[in-house]
């Protein structure tokens, strides 16, 4: 069976298993969403983390909830690119590359460079909103993944 034809079995549904884990992590989501940051932002944030995580049940799922707020399929389409695109604003680029640096925290950790550049943009207030955002796609990407999570 090549790689292309391997069925992937969902291993487990922690959240049913532990729903008190669900509940602490959707009252995170509501407190993500009720920020002053964009919900169009957030989106892209998971979206873009999730592609590095490659986690393929958050990518269908908050692309969906992308396009169903109104965001563009082009600058979808162009997030795994977005350094190259000209799609995007500073203050996204700026987030795009602070989710890039958060998720691949362990190869350098966050640059000062990009803290300072979110700095411009953003209070101290959504800076913190948009770690925790980072942070916690990254801990239901690591969920997803390892428990084989699938897209329906």
């Amino acid at each position: 069976m090549s790689i292309m034809q391997k069925v992937v079995k969902h291993r487990l549904d922690v959240w049913r298993e532990e729903p008190q884990y669900w509940t602490h992590m959707s009252a995170i989501e509501k407190r993500v969403y009720a920020s002053s940051v964009p919900r169009s932002l957030i989106e892209l944030i998971k979206i873009r983390a999730s592609q590095i995580n490659k986690c393929a049940y958050c990518i269908d799922y908050h692309t969906a909830e992308a396009l169903q707020i109104g965001e563009s399929a082009r600058r979808i389409f162009a997030l795994s690119a977005w350094k190259e695109s000209p799609l995007f604003t500073e203050a996204e680029r700026s987030v795009l590359q602070l989710t890039e640096e958060i998720t691949h925290i362990s190869v350098d950790g966050l640059s000062d460079e990009t803290y300072e550049s979110v700095k411009t943009h953003f209070t101290t207030s959504e800076i913190g909103d948009l770690i925790i955002c980072i942070s916690h796609i990254n801990f239901l990407n690591r969920v997803g993944i390892s428990t084989r999570t699938v897209a329906l």
